[in-house]
């Protein structure tokens, strides 16, 4: 089992509508390997995704106090977007690898098709409303880490089915929207987008890539 040299923290974010108790399952497995853990709830559905964003400077320094040598990040879902818009003005030299785990990098169809009903914007807010592919989130600076992407393969969700053309996606974000041209190593498992951070294998490959680099094949 990877485990971790002395001193590294990982930082956890979770998606939107959801809170720092869903990414348990992949803190504890983290906890298990000898990382310090760090994961804070935020308001995702009140939030832009800029001031959301911002609050990442609270989990940096919570493992700066915990005497950090090296700081990562683990994030779901809209959790990723929050780590590119946090880096586009900010330098950490602790910094140095980062997992996303179903991020809409290039926004989500289902907020194409949704967002401008009412009850979208009520139930998910401002960041919600910024999550569509056609216009994506822009960030003109490419993350200075380390990032590994894992998407899922596993619609659990037919309802939104629809949303994708036919193309392969996680009942939330499609294959091709995960991926970030800055990345490191790409992965597609079995698994649907809300319930990721549950699976063995995901949270085995997480700790494979912040240890090397690289998932395991």
């Amino acid at each position: 089992m990877p485990t971790a040299p002395p001193g590294e923290c990982v930082v956890l974010l979770h998606g939107l509508g959801r809170s720092a108790a869903s990414m348990a399952p992949i803190g504890r497995d983290l906890s298990r390997r000898g990382y310090t853990v760090v994961a804070r709830s935020y308001p995702s559905t009140r939030l832009s995704i800029e001031a959301a964003a911002a609050g990442v400077e609270q989990d940096i320094a919570r493992c700066r106090r915990a005497r950090a040598t090296g700081i990562h990040f683990v994030t779901h879902s809209l959790g990723g977007l929050l780590l590119r818009g946090y880096f586009q003005d900010h330098e950490v030299p602790e910094a140095g690898r980062a997992v996303m785990l179903g991020p809409p990098n290039g926004g989500s169809e289902i907020a194409d098709e949704l967002k401008h009903h009412w009850w979208f914007r009520r139930a998910l807010g401002p960041a919600g409303q910024a999550l569509g592919t056609r216009e994506p989130m822009a960030f003109a600076r490419p993350l200075p880490l380390e990032v590994g992407v894992i998407a899922g393969t596993r619609n659990y969700e037919p309802w939104f089915a629809g949303c994708f053309g036919g193309r392969p996606n996680d009942g939330k974000v499609s294959v091709a929207s995960t991926r970030l041209p800055e990345m490191a190593d790409f992965l597609t498992v079995r698994a649907g987008h809300t319930f990721m951070v549950r699976s063995g294998l995901v949270q085995n490959q997480v700790a494979a890539f912040l240890q090397d680099g690289r998932f395991t094949p």
